[in-house]
């Protein structure tokens, strides 16, 4: 009866085949940022819109944690250490994945021109 206990559990502690490494798939990975975001939400849409048109599939945009870099100044030169303003600029970031696009899908997104003030990085993974 021991010896049974022991087998089950070796058979239950061996390495099982990954089928999603035998199936990897190119895609393209776009960071949008922007100060603003309802003028990102329309870039993104845009992006989306122009992915879709070529049926590509896509994944996202997922929302990424805003970025918010906080600056404190003086409001006097000299002597009123006290007073102070406080200001903050918040970066808007969002993801986008396409899984296997063509190259139509690639053309088109090279050739979209979006508003000033957004950022777009593209990565191929």
């Amino acid at each position: 009866m021991a010896t049974a206990k022991k087998e089950g559990a070796a058979k239950a502690t061996k390495p099982r085949a990954k089928k999603a490494a035998a199936q990897e798939t190119t895609r393209l990975r776009i960071k949008v940022k922007a100060y603003e975001h309802k003028v990102l939400d329309a870039s993104v849409k845009q992006i989306l819109d122009t992915a879709l048109r070529y049926d590509a599939k896509v994944a996202g945009p997922i929302p990424l944690p805003t970025e918010i870099k906080k600056y404190t100044v003086n409001r006097s030169t000299f002597i009123y250490k006290d007073a102070r303003e406080q200001f903050e600029m918040r970066i808007h970031k969002r993801l986008i994945d396409i899984l296997d696009p063509n190259a139509k899908v690639i053309e088109a997104l090279t050739n979209l021109s979006l508003p000033s003030g957004v950022t777009i990085d593209v990565k191929m993974a």
